[in-house]
């Protein structure tokens, strides 16, 4: 009986010890469900290819995101047993796609650009935008024919005429007496190719109150760089000449909004999913105005503003105010917008597109460079902005102009030793082996504009720099072996704000007629395609939140229809956007800007505008005063409807520039 007893007590207890384990699993199950509801939902993309650039993961399947993060990368399998019980999407759009990271705009503009696309774009090359293609220029009496309908078409008598594009060593050199045969009564304003120069006629050096006693009164710098008499201000001239009623005639509220309007479709259609404004806007009207359009949270990208330092020094004597006043801009940011922490833009030598950087060796014909900056003003802005800790990005184009930043940068090295500064090189057109090498040592970085090549070589090979100057420009090949950290920028419009474009730039550096330029200064695709993302996160050090695809980043993709590290080299700039996603938002790209929708031509010229085209120089000055063009409705290449003005691309020259403008937009509230 005992025995029993004992064997039944033995079964009560395993039977209580199963229910116990059966409830605490039970509890368990019900505990992992309840936690794995709580979290958020995983989606995991599929890709016929994606390139992370992750070192250890190279090239993927599939990429796990949850919210605006990267959650993890891998096979498809991979990530369904790291998904584990937590609910997940897998979403196949891209199946038949290639995903790269998010591509990245290290160096754009978004005002100039608006302003730029508001005016009458008559360049050296053709510009497709999400409204037309406008066509290139073809000689100076093409740019006359246009400038003579465009006139023509403008119904108010008084508004002024506005042209971006004109480039004096295309088309030879261009003075006020010439654009008063279009007209002596309204004002004509030539913005040049380079967006550092400016041709006024008569009527518009009169409507801006520009006078030879106003010229004689600016500073040494100022009048140096102009010459009342032909009408053309350039640099540090071109400034203060749109610091008077000259700047109302480029800007207005309407202009900017509807020029930055388009430049974010633009951005969008070429995959930009980042982008940044070096020498950002120090008027805090214009900032507004471009928060109206930027900040919105239905951006497809955000943008950064970096510090105008050049601006902040002639504005402060004290070298501590010039910092504290630098730190406070960031309150005029918000939402899609925010400022570059310690970041500034400084500025070395002139333009390329002028041909005014600064150079070692003389210019064929003479011709002296220009320096944007004053020797003193410039060390001064390097030693306030280098003690308070900021990264420094400069704006130089000639190999003196980069000495004297090298120079600068050394003597503060020594002064003041500074880790991971990376002084930034920004466009780096024009220099030499033995700088490639001082880069390296001081621990600069390089952002360089490798469509100088396409655009430039050619006739830069004849005009102003020689065979072996053009032809070596952006010398990307050295800086690659050399191991420097290296990105592209577009510099819109000193080239289209296109990162494939760029991309086939740098590697093919194939010439407008066709020819290589420099063969031995091509680099390689992926660096190519680093130089859109991850380096160009690294000079803005971002690089520990985009320009990679990996675990814990930004969810920024752009997704393409082929591999540019893959296809064949020349057909990188060919490459079809679908769109992007951006911290975790899928964007495609809208059907109407499209790379279809982009190269539209233009509608056929109507027969009597078709004649003024023909007309050489001499008939189109004496036309330009007895005739009108009917109706004033134009749809010839690269003229506009009735005023709408809605042309043209960015510039290059930075916030100073925007900083004249100012009282265009207070003048047109």
């Amino acid at each position: 009986m005992a025995k029993n007893k004992w064997m039944l007590a033995l079964a009560l207890l395993f039977l209580i010890s199963d229910f116990a384990r059966a409830q605490t699993s039970s509890l368990q199950d019900i505990g992992e469900k309840a936690v794995a509801s709580r979290l958020p939902n995983v989606v995991i993309y599929t890709a016929k290819e994606i390139i992370t650039l992750d070192p250890a993961k190279p090239n993927v399947a599939a990429v796990a995101v949850v919210g605006d993060r990267i959650l993890a990368t891998g096979s498809l399998a991979e990530l369904k047993v790291a998904a584990g019980k937590q609910a997940f999407t897998i979403d196949e759009t891209f199946s038949d796609k290639v995903m790269v990271p998010g591509f990245i705009a290290q160096h754009d503009h978004p005002v100039l650009t608006a302003l730029t696309m508001a005016s009458e774009i008559l360049a050296i090359e053709d510009w497709a935008l999400p409204t037309r293609t406008v066509p290139a220029v073809k000689d100076k009496d093409d740019f006359f024919r246009r400038m003579i309908v465009a006139e023509k078409g403008l119904s108010n008598p008084s508004e002024p005429l506005v042209t971006w594009g004109y480039h004096p060593s295309f088309f030879g050199k261009l003075t006020r007496n010439e654009l008063d045969q279009i007209s002596k009564t309204r004002p004509i304003v030539v913005w040049a190719r380079s967006c550092h120069e400016l041709i006024l006629n008569s009527a518009a050096l009169k409507a801006g109150g520009v006078t030879e006693e106003l010229v004689s009164s600016w500073n040494a710098s100022q009048q140096e760089q102009s010459n009342y008499v032909e009408g053309h201000f350039w640099e540090q001239g071109m400034f203060a000449v749109l610091a008077t009623r000259i700047a109302t005639m480029i800007a207005t509220p309407e202009k900017l909004q509807n020029g930055l309007e388009l430049a974010r479709d633009y951005m969008h259609a070429k995959g930009i999913t980042f982008g940044n404004e070096p020498g950002g806007i120090l008027v805090k009207p214009i900032q507004d105005g471009v928060n109206q359009v930027f900040s919105q949270s239905s951006m497809p990208f955000r943008w950064t503003f970096m510090v105008d330092g050049k601006t902040m020094m002639d504005k402060y004597d004290d070298d501590a105010q010039v910092i504290a006043e630098s730190e406070d801009l960031g309150d005029w940011y918000n939402g899609m917008t925010s400022q570059s922490p310690n970041m500034v833009k400084l500025f070395s030598d002139g333009a390329i597109y002028s041909q005014l950087m600064q150079l070692r060796a003389p210019y064929l014909d003479g011709h002296k460079g220009e320096w944007m900056t004053d020797l003193d003003v410039f060390q001064r802005a390097f030693r306030v902005y280098w003690d308070a800790g900021y990264q420094i990005h400069i704006h130089v184009n000639g190999d003196a102009g980069l000495d004297r930043l090298l120079d600068t940068l050394e003597n503060n090295l020594r002064r003041n030793p500074r880790y991971d500064h990376r002084t930034t090189v920004v466009h780096f057109a024009v220099s030499g082996k033995d700088q490639v090498d001082r880069i390296k040592r001081l621990g600069c970085i390089v952002s360089a504009n490798p469509y100088y090549v396409r655009a430039l070589a050619d006739n830069y090979s004849r005009v102003g720099l020689g065979p072996k100057r053009a032809d070596q420009m952006v010398r990307m090949g050295d800086v690659e072996r050399a191991g420097v950290s290296y990105s592209f920028h577009s510099d819109m419009p000193m080239a289209p704000a296109d990162p494939l474009f760029l991309m086939w730039c740098g590697v093919n550096r194939i010439t407008t007629s066709g020819r290589v330029a420099g063969e031995n200064q091509r680099i390689s695709r992926e660096g190519a395609l680093r130089a859109v993302t991850l380096e160009a996160a690294y000079s803005l050090r971002m690089e520990k939140k985009i320009g990679s695809i990996v675990t814990g980043k930004l969810a920024n993709f752009t997704i393409l229809h082929d591999n540019p590290v893959t296809c064949d080299s020349m057909e990188i700039k060919d490459i079809a956007v679908w769109g992007t996603v951006h911290e975790g938002r899928v964007l495609p790209v809208p059907e109407k800007t499209g790379k279809q929708a982009l190269n539209q031509p233009m509608d056929s010229d109507s027969d009597e505008l078709a004649r003024v085209r023909r007309l050489n120089a001499e008939q189109l000055r004496h036309l330009a005063n007895k005739t009108k063009v009917s109706g004033g409705f134009l749809n010839l290449a690269g003229l506009n409807q009735r005023g709408t003005h809605l042309s043209g691309r960015s510039c290059t020259c930075g916030s100073p520039l925007v900083h004249a403008l100012v009282s265009a937009l207070e003048s047109s509230d």
